[in-house]
């Protein structure tokens, strides 16, 4: 699981680096402003990637990119839809995640003991 959400995680960080000039040239948003938002939002994604494996802390930044895509959405309309498609890779991360690392477990434990 915690892989997989680096792996989102760093995605995510390129999509969002590549959102900033669509939102200077296309939402006529300042450079400063963009850039900040943008490189913020980024590094909530780079620390959260290399912060899974030692636990919830990876995760609630992780999150924290989810919702400051989703909100970037409102001033750049794009972000809306790959800011969603993020955050729904990384809720149900969440969701199921967990389950599978239990069931992959099990299988394990059952291998060892056959």
């Amino acid at each position: 699981m915690n892989r997989i959400a680096a792996t989102i995680l760093s995605i995510q960080v390129i999509v969002v680096l590549l959102a900033v000039p669509v939102a200077i040239n296309i939402a006529d948003v300042g450079r400063g402003p963009a850039w900040l938002a943008g490189g913020g939002i980024a590094l909530l994604c780079v620390f959260g990637a290399a912060t899974v494996r030692r636990g919830r802390p990876g995760y609630v930044l992780g999150t924290a990119a989810q919702v400051g895509s989703i909100a970037a959405g409102f001033v750049v309309p794009q972000m809306l839809i790959l800011g969603g498609i993020f955050a729904l890779l990384w809720f149900v991360l969440l969701r199921i995640g967990p389950q599978v690392e239990r069931e992959k477990a099990a299988r394990e434990a059952q291998q060892d003991d056959g």
